[in-house]
């Protein structure tokens, strides 16, 4: 049976395509990069405000393979489709159902491909909505003893105006616990890369920059101290503070590249 990696690379020139498409008419600018090891286990960290534009932006300045977690819904037909279907409505309002019937053919097309391809690429299954995960993380250790790098985007695809952040929705718990499990039981201490992406909120098909600004790798070792409960949320805070920084940074100091 093939392994995620490899079945990535047979399915690499259509996920080229496919990311190229998600992210059209935008540009994408990307500062910091190579603070993403570039072999070894690792955990990169994003807010998550521009549905599936989110990870074909970080999909395209990373050069390894990566492997995300996502929604389960998006590993069926049906409830992809819907999901779509919802998120050009609530950006696009009535044009939105318009360019929905008008993607037909090509929205079905996308879907089969998503819904039948994306567990063969070592995606991992999350729940959105029942809270409990543990599968998904019993998965996330399983990825990082092999020496993966996975991502987490932490947020619902979307902005959220009453939020005190409505760009970067409060960090959950997860990744911090999967950091601290990883070094208490197997002596691993994965960096953590944190990376703020704005300009994907805006609809598909609007022109514009996306800029996705990436921090130095955090390490759970800096904030141990207490108990199991002190010590994830101290982590929590200061991912989800990382993010917000860079957030603000790159509004300050917009970049093209590098």
């Amino acid at each position: 049976m093939p392994s995620p990696e490899e079945e990535l690379r047979l399915l690499l020139p259509v996920i080229d395509r496919l990311t190229k498409a998600a992210l059209f008419p935008k540009r994408l600018a990307c500062r910091g990069a190579a603070r993403i090891p570039e072999t070894g286990p690792v955990l990169l960290v994003s807010n998550h405000c521009g549905a599936i534009k989110d990870p074909a932006a970080v999909f395209r300045i990373v050069s390894r393979p990566l492997f995300f977690n996502a929604n389960r819904m998006l590993f069926d037909r049906g409830e992809l489709d819907f999901l779509i279907r919802k998120h050009l409505r609530r950006h696009l309002k009535n044009y939105g159902l318009v360019l929905d019937r008008l993607l037909g053919p090509l929205k079905t097309v996308f879907v089969r491909f998503v819904s039948t391809n994306i567990a063969r690429v070592g995606t991992i299954p999350a729940d959105m909505y029942e809270g409990s995960n543990l599968t998904a993380v019993s998965l996330f250790m399983d990825y990082l003893r092999a020496g993966r790098a996975v991502v987490s985007m932490q947020g619902r695809g979307r902005v959220h105006p009453d939020d005190p952040n409505p760009y970067v929705r409060r960090f959950g718990r997860g990744i911090p616990y999967i950091a601290f499990r990883m070094k208490a039981g197997e002596g691993l201490d994965i960096p953590v890369v944190p990376l703020s992406i704005f300009g994907t909120q805006r609809a598909w098909g609007i022109p514009g920059t996306i800029r996705v600004n990436v921090g130095l790798p955090l390490y759970i070792r800096d904030f141990l101290g207490g108990d199991i409960n002190e010590t994830v949320e101290r982590f929590r805070a200061a991912l989800q503070e990382a993010v917000e920084r860079l957030l603000v940074e790159s509004l300050r100091n917009p970049f093209s590249s590098g």
